[in-house]
């Protein structure tokens, strides 16, 4: 089983084969625990590799979902998953198209990952999904420019489950030590700001698996 500081996981991932790296992974999820901010470790599939309790109580409200919980692949969930809009503040434009912009990235350099190649195909199987992506998308990453695959520092919309903070705001910090890196890990922290009193709660019910609109095309 992977690690994961709230627990072991549902789905076994591939662990380092040296035990030194093991090791170190047994103690980083120690620290990752310790921290009271949603913190996870994804690897370059964004499969989850650890993740805190603080991570696992921000989704705590989500429904099941045979591949897209937030525990197992976050992009997967992000994309997916029918309740990911009810913590996911504003989802479609400041989580999805951002995450679909690094996931057209991740698949530019690693185009035979099967994990990755996998993604793809669900992508294509929703004909809305599918439009954002090939149309939609490379005229919003020309708008918005690099910023469309930065995610550290990103200060994103977050619908917390806790009533004392509600719709706020969380600033994603890339916290990757070089040891994690030399793994192919990524370590995000979503750090939460103070609760936003200017625009009610934006989350609703669940939503159809097509959800995307498309963005439209640039003309030329």
């Amino acid at each position: 089983m992977a690690y994961q500081a709230g627990g072991q996981r549902s789905v076994p991932r591939p662990v380092p084969e040296s035990p030194e790296a093991r090791a170190y992974l047994r103690d980083y999820a120690a620290l990752v625990e310790a921290v009271p901010f949603p913190s996870v470790v994804l690897d370059h599939r964004w499969d989850v590799v650890l993740s805190n309790a603080a991570f696992a109580s921000l989704f705590r409200g989500v429904g099941p979902h045979p591949t897209a919980m937030p525990g197992d692949n976050f992009l997967r969930f992000v994309l997916f998953h029918p309740d990911a809009g009810t913590v996911l503040g504003e989802h479609e434009s400041n989580w999805c198209l951002p995450m679909l912009a690094q996931f057209a990235t991740a698949l530019e350099h690693r185009g035979h990952d099967r994990g990755l190649q996998a993604i793809r195909r669900e992508i294509a199987q929703d004909p809305i999904m599918e439009a954002a992506y090939r149309q939609g998308l490379p005229h919003w990453i020309r708008a918005v420019g690099e910023r469309a695959v930065a995610q550290d520092g990103a200060v994103l919309p977050l619908l917390h489950p806790d009533p004392r903070r509600g719709p706020t705001e969380c600033r994603i910090v890339d916290e990757t030590p070089r040891s994690l890196q030399e793994l192919g890990y990524t370590r995000l922290t979503l750090v939460p700001r103070e609760a936003r009193r200017d625009r009610p709660r934006t989350g609703g019910p669940r939503r159809p698996a097509s959800h995307l609109r498309v963005v439209p095309a640039s003309e030329d």
